[in-house]
């Protein structure tokens, strides 16, 4: 695999330095999704057992703090099976360690020394933690209204922490004004690094589930790297004849900030404008999702589908699955609220992707 292009104008990335976006203003993609090799390197710590799957970064420096191959236990709702992936259980207690951990070892393979990096919370919290055991100094600009938590997390791994008022897309927009003075920008949403370690879980549950893919896979949608990382990983799984066809994809949103669910129900390809709004569930509290347009591409004539969740039920469903031993947070629980929906509609096993841990948020 080569190293990323241009989705606008086809530039590749270039050999040196670490943009974030291309000079056009396009986002950077990776044409090709190689499959993993059946050759794990059982020797390498965390997610780099896969780095056969890894391309332009196979050779990158290993950076991990033991994340992946997360649990994947099977449950009841209204007596049917579900199976839960629990990302929560990763080293900072989200999914976004996968991403973490490839993005630090592409910033280290560029020499980077300091970075910076927006974040509702969780990613913040894992780049932090994952540029401390890199060596790198981190900058982390969230939104003032952040859980407490995961501020405090922030700052224990050593990391500088610019909280800003206002709306996510404030933090976004000062990160990026701080990019302009020539600081690496980490950016789990636009640079697409982390999406090969995202991608490890689609292996990892062909490996837990004996060979198949899920029926159905539920994912919460903020920026879509994600479902995106999964729905990339499951398709080279397919290229290479690893499994037979890939998971119906169904991604959640909050009511209160569901700009891919809203483009999705209008049958179209490119996000609109959304009005700023808001939602418990920080993780998806985005209003400009990045890979939002690439994940309506892959979904539409597909029986794949975005839902949306009120509040009220959201809550809900959190205490739900909280009441059968799964303490996650509201992000978390995105995927819990629409199982009604899919249950006895969508084919099995369904999957749900756990995202974050209940013990970073004040909902309870």
């Amino acid at each position: 695999m080569s190293l990323p292009v241009c989705v606008n104008c086809g530039r590749s990335y270039p050999a040196t330095g670490t943009p974030y976006r291309c000079e056009c203003g396009g986002v950077y993609d990776f044409v090709d999704f190689p499959a993993c090799s059946r050759s794990l390197d059982l020797s390498a710590p965390g997610l780099w057992r896969y780095r056969a799957s890894f391309g332009a970064l196979a050779d990158a420096p290993q950076v991990s703090l033991g994340e992946g191959n997360t649990p994947l236990l099977e449950t009841q709702f209204a007596h049917h099976s579900v199976w839960l992936k629990q990302e929560s259980l990763n080293p900072t207690g989200s999914y976004k360690d996968r991403g973490s951990a490839l993005l630090a070892g592409f910033l280290r393979s560029r020499g980077i020394t300091q970075a910076v990096e927006d974040s509702s919370g969780n990613a913040g919290a894992s780049f932090a933690a994952y540029a401390a055991r890199a060596g790198i100094h981190a900058e982390i600009y969230v939104p003032a209204a952040a859980s407490g938590p995961k501020l405090q997390q922030i700052q224990a791994y050593g990391a500088e922490v610019h909280a800003i008022p206002g709306p996510r897309q404030n933090a976004a927009d000062a990160v990026q004004q701080r990019a302009e003075s020539g600081i690496a920008y980490a950016s789990h949403a636009y640079l697409p690094f982390g999406l090969l370690g995202i991608a490890t879980i689609a292996h990892e549950l062909v490996e837990q589930l004996g060979g198949k893919a899920p029926g159905t896979l539920v994912v919460p949608v903020g920026h879509g790297g994600l479902l995106y990382g999964l729905m990339r990983g499951f398709a080279a799984l397919v290229e290479a004849a690893s499994i037979d066809k890939e998971p119906v994809y169904v991604g959640v949103q909050s009511i209160g900030c569901a700009p891919v669910f809203s483009a999705f129900e209008n049958g179209e390809y490119t996000l609109r404008e959304p009005l700023q709004s808001d939602t418990i569930a920080e993780g998806v509290r985005v209003s400009h999702p990045v890979r939002g347009g690439a994940i309506l591409h892959r979904l539409h004539g597909t029986a794949g589908r975005i839902l949306a969740v009120d509040e009220p039920e959201l809550v809900a469903a959190n205490h739900s699955i909280a009441a059968q031993g799964f303490y996650v947070e509201p992000t978390s629980a995105l995927a819990w609220a629409v199982l009604p929906e899919i249950i006895g509609k969508d084919p099995d096993p369904v999957v749900l992707v756990l995202t974050g841990t209940g013990l970073k948020t004040n909902l309870f």
